[in-house]
């Protein structure tokens, strides 16, 4: 039964990034092809390690090395993404980035047999068969425990807003769900996952993650699925809240958005600032508003006194956390409006197309 430790938080400002991808066949549509890039041929150096499949075997995740410095996130994240698209190129398959994709049929397609999976599937069954999601894990490291639980209490209010502009998931099973991150509601169909809890202390978030697993609760420490959580093992605060992208200017932004909101909360505790009591039940109306009307959405502000319309969200905390590319990350629209404007004027041809990563990053 693996376990966290607090010694782990030792490092401030580090960074790693997680980002799960569909792999397609020549048609652009999703197919079994994890086995083949991830157990049955050697990867590219820079994968070595840092290659996984997920839960059905047309979903694969790549992981940054640490990062020392957010200034070098740009060039990591493009070289992971050129080497993970060569390397499906030479076994036949190339890759597509989404919240979901429009044509994963999960009825259709077939689960990985890692035991891990056969054991959440056996344990929560209809929801977790279902799950064809896709999505943006950022770490950022934390140099102290309480500090890191401190961070994710207080960045909580972040996670609509950083949600709201990752919308990039429309479609499910085919169809136009109506909302803009139909994967944020489908993965909220698993156990422990949402906006979580706050937590008053790391003692008090270590006896939880403690008590889960030896009730057996979950079988490790990674099916606290939460939108953020601090990572016991990484001695990280990990975001996990966007959904999938397709271009990796939007997720350098958002990279160095979360990087910033981090970095920002540790000076704040570091000055003794008070954290705010955020109920969970305000902070979901954030998530709720955000994956139904991504850029179109008016997020509580931080009072939950005034429904603030996202463009002024955006140009403040921009200025704020002096983010510029989180106002360019507004200004050029959303991944869900973009898909329904290709599918409005290509088809889902056209779509499949358009979702496809480039050879070149």
């Amino acid at each position: 039964m693996e376990r966290g430790d607090a010694d782990n938080f030792s490092r401030m400002g580090t960074l790693g990034i997680e980002e799960e991808f569909y792999v397609v066949d020549q048609a652009g549509r999703p197919t079994a092809g994890s086995d083949e890039l991830v157990y049955e041929s050697d990867p590219p150096e820079l994968l070595d390690g840092r290659l996984d499949h997920e839960l059905f075997k047309c979903v694969i995740e790549t992981q940054t090395p640490r990062l020392e410095r957010v200034s070098a996130a740009n060039e990591s994240l493009r070289a992971v993404r050129e080497a993970l698209v060569e390397h499906a190129t030479r076994h036949g398959f190339q890759i597509a980035g989404a919240g979901l994709h429009p044509l994963a049929r999960w009825r259709e397609l077939e689960h990985a047999e890692k035991p891990r999976y056969r054991s959440q599937l056996d344990r929560i069954q209809y929801t977790q068969h279902r799950n064809t999601t896709a999505g943006l894990h950022v770490h950022v490291g934390v140099d102290n425990p309480e500090k890191a639980v401190w961070v994710a209490n207080e960045i909580r209010w972040h996670l609509g807003l950083m949600l709201a502009l990752s919308v990039n998931s429309p479609y499910w099973n085919g169809f136009d769900t109506g909302l803009q991150s139909a994967r944020a509601r489908i993965f909220e169909g698993l156990p422990n996952t949402g906006v979580p809890t706050a937590f008053d202390s790391y003692e008090e978030f270590e006896a939880f993650e403690t008590a889960m697993l030896e009730t057996d609760s979950i079988d490790d420490r990674g099916e606290l699925w939460y939108d953020v959580r601090p990572h016991t093992g990484h001695g990280t605060v990990e975001v996990r809240v966007p959904d999938g992208q397709h271009d990796p200017d939007r997720v350098a932004a958002f990279v160095e958005y979360i990087h910033a909101a981090v970095i920002d909360l540790c000076e704040r505790y570091e000055d003794g600032e008070a954290g705010r009591e955020h109920r969970r039940e305000l902070l979901d109306e954030n998530k709720w508003r955000a994956l139904r009307h991504g850029h179109n959405a008016a997020l509580l502000d931080r009072s939950f006194e005034e429904a603030v319309p996202i463009e002024r969200l955006v140009e403040r905390e921009a200025d704020r956390l002096d983010v510029p590319s989180l106002w360019t990350l507004y200004e050029k629209g959303s991944g869900a409006q973009r898909q329904r404007q290709i599918r409005a004027e290509s088809g889902v041809d056209g779509l499949c197309d358009a979702l496809i990563l480039p050879t070149e990053q």
